[in-house]
């Protein structure tokens, strides 16, 4: 086998909030894989940093009378620990605000702006005059210039999607002081995406070599349009003091955007590690290298970042003369029992919480192993699932087999398994009954990131391991004198079997494989590899070999200990102030307040709106909308389509064939994508960050009116 160097990325958690389940579908699967890699013998470094950039900081650092310095390492020491809570074993863990990423950063702004691919031009901003700071879109808010919905962000409308510049809002106000904001121009830096040398490339880029799933590839030729077409906008890397971040180079006042030193920040802890350990940095950054070195650059992200890391980060590496990424793993969200995690509903549940409330992180890694795949599909933690696939598959099946067989070696045989004859005996029943214990599928499941076929897969082996075990009933044997080398032969089968199994899930299950690693006495747990003509019974521990004393590996999931967990995860709806508009990022939603109840309405009023049950037969992307989705409803005698801006909380395959509640007599209403013939009902605060559906009871009809 060759061996790889590889080079691992997890996107990096930002600095304003604690890490949840949702943040952890991440790093558990790239965790997985990285672990999966070294197993099999490969150099692999899996290094991050927490993102520490940014007005958020600057402002909740100022909110807690403490410097972003000291914030941002008290938010390094957590982040870390409850990483290291759910066993995410990082070569290096670093941070963005370092003298290596402001190297690379102020490095690769320079070669960008020697190409001539940064342009300066003057812009027209919201400015808060109490802050005395120019207000990012989503710090400012205000009355919807298309549909008056009053506390809108200032980038885009959450009751009707419309698209808009802060400078648009209609009665604007400041969401840090509440002031209301005045234009005011400012010369800010573009990275020049739109020219061709970017727009080619990254054409050229996204669609040859398999660098994006194809989900992945689709959008950025979506995004990216056809060779002669210019859809690509130049990027504002630039914002203005105060600003917490590294300030431009010959430009004072303004500093990078937080989210152009955010991706550099890889390059600077991976840096960081190859100074201290003293790896060669060149041979994965410098693409004149890499035909000799073929090292391999990999980044796992959530794929609402994704324009992000198939766009700008190609293009500035590409045009900054650095090698650009082998491939880019998207993942989808998480939900919790089926729906976007809630604060209210206690699902917004927390790494702290969980690890706080005794549950065993292992419990977790093997639930997400379960639902993962290498697509952009969301997965879902479904909580009662979750207790009985952890208590069937971990204890149950895998778990159970050592338990049932160990006691007997350790009492009857002084821990030694078959020797001689008997371990021959014992191969050539491997060899005819677990012919199909071939690891090279599973082992292709864990390269191509589909964990769930991975875990089908070593379940299946569990079972048929567990029914050998139960044909031959060690348990009864035991009770017969005479049958005692036939109890040590049975003893040690089962013993081999959950070797091999255990191997297979060591990637996904470390602290379980430490101690199943001191249970059967073996050094190290390695990947079970075949050639196309050996038996299964090469991969079995030696003949004669001593296992210890076995020591209880993994304790049942309580449901009342979930009950628990999501009882300590249920907040308070109360407003929250400034920090609650702080901006969304890497999937990570904030609750807001509860919006006040309107003007009063008679009953006359009401009685003008025609509510009808809608059946939606289909829900479909539409190409250019950020928040829109394009649905056709069914409403009983005739078929209707209406553009919702709900594309954030929900995927199109959720929605078809649901009911739902739309407006009926709304005036059609001509938009950019088409024409809009009613208006779906759905349930969310004026700012939240939730959004859901209502849907009528089960027997609703179409066409039904509510009344």
């Amino acid at each position: 086998m060759n061996k790889r160097k590889i080079l691992v990325t997890s996107a990096l958690p930002y600095a304003n909030g604690s890490i949840h389940l949702g943040h952890l579908v991440e790093y558990i699967q790239t965790d997985i894989w990285v672990r999966f890699q070294k197993m099999r013998g490969h150099s692999v470094y899996y290094v991050c940093a927490d993102d520490t950039h940014g007005t958020p900081i600057m402002l909740r650092a100022e909110k807690e009378g403490i410097t972003p310095e000291t914030l941002i390492v008290r938010v390094h020491e957590e982040h870390l620990g409850d990483f290291t809570g759910f066993h995410i074993q990082f070569d290096n863990y670093y941070s963005t605000h370092s003298p290596e990423t402001r190297q690379f950063s102020e490095e690769i702004y320079s070669k960008l702006k020697d190409a001539g691919l940064i342009a300066v031009r003057g812009i027209e901003q919201l400015y808060d005059p109490v802050k005395q700071m120019f207000l990012p879109d989503r710090f400012v808010k205000g009355e919807c210039p298309k549909c008056g919905a009053k506390d809108q962000y200032g980038d885009s409308c959450e009751v009707c999607g419309a698209a808009y510049a802060p400078t648009e809002l209609k009665n604007p106000y400041s969401a840090i002081s509440g002031a209301e904001p005045i234009k005011k121009s400012s010369e800010h830096y573009f990275f020049s995406l739109s020219d061709p040398r970017c727009s080619d490339f990254l054409r050229s880029w996204t669609r040859e070599g398999d660098h994006l799933q194809p989900e992945a590839a689709n959008k950025m030729r979506e995004w990216l349009g056809e060779a002669g077409e210019n859809k690509l906008s130049d990027w504002d890397i630039s914002r203005d003091a105060p600003y917490f971040g590294f300030e431009i180079p010959d430009a004072p006042g303004k500093y990078f955007y937080v989210w152009l030193d955010a991706p550099i920040g890889y390059m600077g802890s991976f840096k960081n590690l190859c100074d201290s350990e003293h790896i060669p940095f060149d041979e994965f950054w410098q693409p004149q290298l890499l035909s000799n070195t073929k090292t391999e650059l990999y980044h796992f992200i959530g794929k609402d970042i994704l324009y992000f890391h198939a766009l700008f980060w190609p293009a500035m590496l590409q045009n900054a003369g650095y090698r650009t990424p082998t491939k880019i793993f998207a993942h989808g969200f998480l939900t919790v029992n089926g729906e976007k995690m809630s604060k209210s509903r206690g699902t917004f549940i927390t790494a702290a919480s969980y690890l706080t409330q005794g549950l065993n992180p292992e419990w977790l890694r093997y639930y997400y192993a379960a639902k993962l795949n290498s697509t952009l599909e969301d997965i879902d933690l479904n909580l009662e699932d979750f207790v009985a696939r952890v208590n069937s598959d971990l204890v149950g099946k895998f778990i159970n087999i050592a338990s049932r067989c160990a006691g007997f070696i350790s009492k009857r045989f002084d821990g030694q398994l078959v020797d001689g004859a008997r371990y021959q005996h014992l191969c050539s029943v491997v060899d005819e009954r677990f012919a199909a214990w071939r690891p090279d599928q599973i082992e292709q499941a864990f390269e191509q990131r589909e964990f769930s076929a991975a875990v089908r897969q070593i379940m299946k082996f569990a079972d048929e391991a567990n029914e050998t075990i139960h044909e031959l009933a060690p348990w009864e044997i035991a009770k017969d004198p005479q049958r005692i080398d036939e109890l040590l032969s049975a003893c040690s089968l089962g013993i081999q079997l959950f070797y091999l199994l255990s191997c297979y899930l060591k990637p996904i299950l470390p602290e379980t494989a430490r101690r199943i690693e001191h249970f059967l006495n073996c050094e190290v747990l390695t990947w079970p590899s075949l050639k196309d003509d050996q038996p299964v019974s090469d991969l079995l521990l030696p003949a004669g070999h001593r296992i210890n004393v076995y020591q209880h590996l993994m304790t049942r999931v309580d449901s009342k200990q979930v009950d628990a967990l999501v009882a300590a995860n249920i907040h308070s709806l109360a407003p929250s102030g400034a920090q609650a508009d702080s901006p969304a990022r890497h999937a990570q939603k904030q609750q807001h307040s509860v919006t006040p109840i309107a003007d009063m309405i008679s009953i006359a009023d009401f009685s003008k709106i025609d509510l009808r049950v809608a059946r939606i037969v289909s829900a479909e992307q539409v190409t250019g909308a950020e928040k829109l989705l394009k649905l056709t409803l069914d409403i009983g005698n005739e078929q209707r389509t209406v553009f919702a801006g709900i594309k954030a909380a929900y995927d199109p395959e959720q929605l078809q064939g649901r009911l739902t509640v739309m407006v009926a007599n709304l005036a059609p209403r001509q938009m950019k994508f088409g024409l809009s013939q009613g208006m779906v009902l759905a349930a969310g605060g004026s700012s939240s960050g939730e959004l859901f559906i209502l849907s009528p009871d089960a027997g609703a009809q179409p066409g039904m009116r509510v009344k």
